[in-house]
């Protein structure tokens, strides 16, 4: 299986330390995005295994992005790492958001849960809450 991750966050640093750290377990990081608009473009274009994405982005959110890019690619698992995770407990269903993991937990965790992710490829219930 394709085992390539999209990382999009607005934050620039923060997308630079997430892929050194997924990069480190040896998974590969297939680009990144700073907007939902970029995350959908880059996501078509790329067709990522799993996209990591933030919930609050400028131009287009997380979820309206998740939206568009499980219809276009629905292979694709979305993943919605947020700080926001009551109104991401909301969303997701609608979102067709696969996984949602709270920032709060911080960046090994998120590190950790993507590798489960790609150990299973297979989620039982959507969206699920990996604590």
């Amino acid at each position: 299986m394709n085992k390539t991750i999209l990382i999009v966050d607005d934050n620039k640093l923060l997308r630079g330390t997430i892929r050194a750290l997924v990069e480190n377990e040896g998974l590969a990081v297939c680009g990144e995005a700073g907007d939902g608009f970029e995350a959908i473009q880059k996501a078509k274009e790329l067709k990522p295994s799993v996209v990591l994405l933030d919930l609050a982005m400028p131009k287009l959110n997380g979820a309206a992005a998740a939206s568009v890019i499980k219809r276009t690619l629905p292979e694709t698992l979305v993943v919605l790492f947020t700080l926001h995770e009551d109104a991401a407990d909301v969303l997701a269903p609608a979102a067709n958001i696969d996984v949602v993991l709270p920032k709060s937990d911080g960046l090994n965790s998120l590190v950790r849960h993507v590798q489960d992710i790609f150990d299973s490829r297979t989620l039982d219930a959507k969206p699920q809450r990996l604590e």
